[in-house]
């Protein structure tokens, strides 16, 4: 029988191809530990950009006293006594919102991980809890976090209810732009208890509603016909249907479309609206004005 060693010290009869069981091998020769940052992101099952796909590094958090991790593959961070720990799939892994604190450190230059991506991320921990509270307290647990700035305005568009990156996203764009703060993922039951089903966002006052149509699950014929009927009932009941694909919010000149075709459905005037700010943001506000701030001095240095 060929053995293969997936880890120091660790000898397995098969090639660990899941993650769960790449991290159950490493929890053998590595004491006191938990898995952190990607490597929790994923075992969490967060939206990750896909820039982050081929990067299969294994992060590990330690206590300081117990010295640094030197294992190829394994990334060893310190501070797991000041991290909320739990059981994934028999694995210690920090909680979720103690990751997307942690994910705070991959931005930085180099990195492919910016500031819509740690909402997108924080939507979907906060949904999954019930509650953005949690997000704020292990922010407000940190001295001085990696990522601080951006994890600070991140939290200031992060909301429950959002149920993709795609949702996340489109509402960015829109509320970014002037637009009203959508209700996310609410029932709308017509008169009767007559179940009409649950809009990605809704807007009660102008009886809108949007829904967020991703390819991979809504571009069949038959999706596509189901979605039809669904649309009319709403139809049927007074709600006007904004109807988003991936290809909106992909450019500029979509997203100003869209924002202009959700505004005339909304009865909100092109002039207040805000078309310079509905692209992606990756770096935070605070973090734009420090580099402006440097410039400025390097300038008046001459340099």
């Amino acid at each position: 029988m060929n053995l293969v060693s997936p880890v120091r010290g660790v000898w397995a009869a098969d090639p660990l191809d899941s993650l769960v069981e790449q991290c159950g091998a490493i929890s053998l020769v590595v004491e006191c530990h938990a898995f952190s940052h990607l490597t929790a992101a994923r075992l969490h099952g967060l939206p990750l950009p896909m820039a982050l796909d081929d990067d299969d590094s294994i992060h590990v958090v330690r206590d300081a006293r117990d010295g640094a991790i030197r294992r190829r593959g394994l990334i060893g961070h310190r501070g797991l006594l000041s991290r909320e720990v739990v059981t994934f799939a028999g694995l210690p892994v920090t909680s979720p919102a103690e990751t997307w604190v942690d994910m705070g450190e991959l931005i930085r230059p180099g990195m492919p991980l910016g500031l819509d991506d740690l909402v997108v991320m924080g939507d979907a921990v906060a949904t999954r809890l019930g509650s953005v509270d949690p997000l704020h307290e292990a922010l407000s647990a940190r001295v001085a976090p990696r990522g601080k700035l951006t994890l600070l305005e991140a939290l200031t568009w992060i909301r429950v209810g959002s149920e993709s990156p795609g949702e996340t996203r489109t509402r960015l764009v829109l509320v970014r732009a002037g637009l009203p703060e959508p209700e996310l993922n609410q029932p709308i039951v017509a008169v009767g208890d007559r179940w009409l089903g649950r809009p990605d966002m809704r807007w009660v006052a102008q009886r809108a509603l949007l829904e967020y149509q991703g390819r991979e699950f809504h571009d069949s014929d038959e999706q596509r016909a189901q979605d039809k009927v669904r649309f009319q009932r709403f139809g049927d009941d007074g709600w006007s249907v904004i109807e988003v694909w991936d290809e909106d919010v992909n450019t500029d000149a979509a997203r100003m479309a869209l924002v202009l075709r959700a505004a005339e459905e909304l009865g909100q005037p092109r002039e207040g609206l805000e078309l310079t700010d509905i692209h992606p943001r990756f770096f935070s506000t605070r973090m734009l004005e420090l580099a402006e701030i440097r410039a400025r001095r390097m300038r008046a240095r001459g340099c």
